[in-house]
C-alpha cells in the first residue's frame, strides 16, 4: 500500500528528473508513476504538460492527483457556454482551461484525476480505460466502460475521458468521482445560453454518481492504489510510485513556471475560445432590442442591434468579449444607449 503521511524528498539514488549537460540542457522525467500531493490546479495541470512533453515517448506512465475546488473545460471550448461564471465568481471557485480536448468538469477533493501516457504508436483508448475499470471493480464496485470510453456505475457516470496526442506521444486522463460535491458540480456547470453557437467543442451532459454512493470504503487512497496495482499490471511496471508537490523543485523548472503562468492569463483563458455567435432579446419601454453578437478568440468582431442605432455596435468591435468598461466605448452613454449597454454588460459579463 502506498503511503500519503510524508512528502517525497528528492535524493542522489530517487531523483524526480535528470539534466543533461550543456548549453542545451534537457530536463528529463525519470519515474514511471507520479501522485502528486498539490492541490493547486495550474500545478497538476502543467506538471502533467511537462511529463507528457518530456518524459521517454517509449515508456508508459502515470499521474494521480487532486485539485481544489475549481472547473475545468476543455483546449477547444467556450467558458461563456460552460460555465456558469456567475456561480463561480459567488463561491470563489476558478476555472481552468486544460490542454486538452474533451468537455468541462468538476474538480475538488472527492475526487482524483488519472492520467496514463503511452507511446502514439501503441495507444488506444479502450486499452487505457480498462486499466481504470480493473482498479474500481477492484473495490468491489460494478462499474462499466460505455461506448465514450467513459466510467459508469448504475447507469451514471463516474469519470469522463479525455485526450491528447502529439507527435509520438499519447494520454487519456479522467477525473474519477468519488466524494465530490455533486451539488455544487450542478450549480457551476449549469449554463442557459441555448442562443450562444459556438463551433468550439460542447459538453456532452450525463448524469453523475460517485464511487462512494456504491462503497462506503471507498476514499482517494484507497483508489490511488488499486490505479497504481492495474497499471503496473498492465505495463509491467515495478517501481514504486515518486510523490512530488509544488514546493519541491519541480516548480522551479521553467517550463512548469511558464505553464502555470500561462493558464490563468486571459491570452490562454479567454483567449483561446473558438468563434461563437450569441443572439439574446430583451424588451424596453420603447419596444424589443435584439443583439447579435460575433466573437473569435475572446474578441468581438461584430455586434448588430435591432431596435437601437448603430453607433453601440460600431463602439463594441474590436473589444475583448465581457472586459469592456464603458470609457473605452468613446461614443455617448445616455439615454437608450445607456439602458441597452448596461443589459449587453451584463449579458457578457465574465466575473474574473
Amino acid at each position: 500500500m502506498i503511503s500519503f503521511s510524508f512528502r517525497y524528498v528528492p535524493s542522489a539514488a530517487r531523483r524526480l528528473y535528470t539534466t543533461a549537460s550543456g548549453a542545451s540542457s534537457v530536463i528529463t522525467p525519470t519515474h514511471s508513476i507520479y501522485l502528486s500531493t498539490s492541490t493547486n490546479p495550474y500545478f497538476n495541470l502543467s506538471f502533467e504538460d511537462w511529463l507528457f512533453r518530456h518524459a521517454p515517448q517509449k515508456e508508459p506512465l502515470l499521474l494521480l492527483y487532486r485539485d481544489a475546488p475549481c472547473v475545468v473545460i476543455g483546449r477547444n471550448q467556450n467558458p461563456w457556454k460552460e460555465v456558469n461564471l456567475r456561480a463561480a465568481r459567488a463561491q470563489g471557485i476558478p476555472w481552468v482551461r486544460r490542454r486538452s480536448g474533451g468537455g468541462t468538469v468538476y474538480h475538488d477533493l472527492g475526487n482524483t484525476n488519472f492520467s496514463i501516457h503511452v507511446p502514439r504508436t501503441t495507444f488506444d483508448r479502450g486499452a487505457t480505460a480498462q486499466v481504470v475499470l480493473r482498479a474500481v471493480r477492484a473495490l468491489g464496485i460494478d462499474a462499466d466502460v460505455n461506448e465514450r470510453n467513459d466510467i459508469c456505475v448504475g447507469g451514471e457516470k463516474a469519470s469522463g475521458s479525455a485526450y491528447k496526442i502529439v507527435s509520438g506521444r499519447a494520454y487519456h486522463h479522467g477525473t474519477m468521482l468519488i466524494t465530490t460535491r455533486l451539488e455544487t458540480l450542478g450549480d457551476l456547470l449549469r449554463v442557459d445560453k441555448d442562443t450562444m453557437i459556438t463551433k468550439g467543442v460542447a459538453s456532452v451532459r450525463s448524469p453523475v454518481c460517485n464511487l462512494a454512493q456504491f462503497s462506503k470504503k471507498v476514499s482517494h487512497e484507497i483508489f490511488v492504489n488499486a490505479v497504481v496495482d492495474s497499471f503496473k499490471a498492465e505495463y509491467g511496471v515495478h517501481e514504486e510510485p515518486c510523490i512530488v508537490n509544488d514546493t519541491d523543485d519541480l516548480a522551479r523548472i521553467g517550463y512548469i513556471q511558464r505553464g502555470m503562468a500561462e493558464l490563468p492569463s486571459w491570452d490562454w483563458a479567454f483567449g483561446q475560445t473558438p468563434e461563437f455567435e450569441y443572439t439574446i432579446k430583451k424588451p424596453f419601454v420603447w419596444g424589443d432590442v435584439t443583439a447579435h453578437i460575433h466573437a473569435r478568440h475572446g474578441v468581438i468582431l461584430s455586434c448588430t442591434l435591432q431596435g437601437l442605432d448603430s453607433e453601440l455596435g460600431k463602439a463594441l468591435q474590436g473589444k475583448r468579449y465581457g472586459f469592456i468598461e464603458d470609457e473605452e466605448l468613446g461614443i455617448d452613454l445616455s439615454g437608450r444607449r445607456e439602458v441597452v449597454w448596461a443589459w449587453l454588460k451584463e449579458e457578457m459579463k465574465s466575473y474574473d
